[in-house]
């Protein structure tokens, strides 16, 4: 079952590479008592999530912090050290936070994971958007199949300017 608006983020771990090694991350202690904008690509390196997706949220950081997010996240169902590589090759540090799903369960937990086995990439997490307050999801945005609107960081810019 897909989480809707109202629902509290399910709970999962995260995980993120650092220089002491792979962390995991506890996303309901991560996000508590923030304001965070949570946005999932199919795949790191992939097409549209390379030239579109991520480098929104690189290009317009500054502008949805102003408007009252504490921090941007990426998620993918993807591995730590891929996540790592991508987040150095679109210059994300420091503006998108990037954690990896490997196995999927947090996106799993969402309802939000697809079979891409026909394109050769198995489970993943389907292109979404979430504004999320103190755990509690505000605002959900869905992709349909192929599409890049809805998730895109210029629209959750205009969702934030009307809440």
């Amino acid at each position: 079952m897909t989480v809707s608006v109202g629902d509290n983020i399910p709970s999962g771990n995260l995980k993120r590479l650092e220089e002491q090694g792979v962390k995991d991350i506890n996303i309901q202690e991560y996000l508590e008592n923030k304001k965070v904008v949570l946005f999932s690509v199919p795949g790191a390196f992939t097409p549209t999530c390379s030239a579109k997706h991520l480098p929104g949220f690189v290009e317009y950081y500054k502008d949805i912090l102003d408007l009252g997010v504490d921090e941007i996240i990426c998620i993918a169902v993807n591995d730590a050290f891929v996540m790592s590589a991508w987040e150095k090759d679109q210059n994300a540090k420091g503006k998108v936070t990037l954690l990896a799903d490997g196995n999927g369960g947090f996106t799993e937990s969402l309802g939000l994971m697809f079979d891409g086995s026909k394109f050769g990439l198995g489970q993943r997490g389907q292109r979404f958007a979430i504004i999320i307050d103190s755990l509690k999801i505000s605002h959900l945005a869905i992709e349909e199949s192929g599409a890049f609107e809805v998730s895109s960081a210029e629209n959750i810019i205009k969702i934030l300017k009307n809440t």
